[in-house]
């Protein structure tokens, strides 16, 4: 991975840990939920960018030449690969805070 692949996930951690530590919820429970109501919101509009770029992308390659068509190609193709997999942890999003927010409830329980 290059340097700006790495920068962004640097900040799309940090903008979801900040949410967790300024949250003015309090408790895991909580903090998962907003994160999860956050991922659910955003995802889905950056997907829906993402597979409208990859269009934009295959279809302008298409009208170039040989190499570049297979460049656009492939460019598309990793768009909508981003934006399936963007849209499948949204949908996941909501059962994975359920689990953990039970997990850590259970967790809780058990130390007291």
């Amino acid at each position: 991975m290059n340097t700006k692949t790495y920068a962004m996930i640097a900040f799309i951690a940090f903008f979801m840990l900040g949410n967790v530590v300024f949250a003015k919820t309090t408790g895991l429970a909580s903090s998962l939920s907003e994160i999860q109501s956050q991922i659910s919101t955003i995802i889905p509009a950056v997907a829906l960018m993402m597979i409208v770029l990859a269009g934009l992308i295959y279809g302008i390659g298409q009208v170039m030449g040989a190499e570049m068509r297979g460049r656009a190609a492939v460019w598309a193709q990793a768009l909508l690969i981003g934006a399936i997999l963007g849209l499948v942890i949204a949908a996941m999003a909501g059962p994975l805070v359920r689990l953990f927010s039970d997990a850590a409830l259970i967790t809780f329980i058990t130390t007291l």
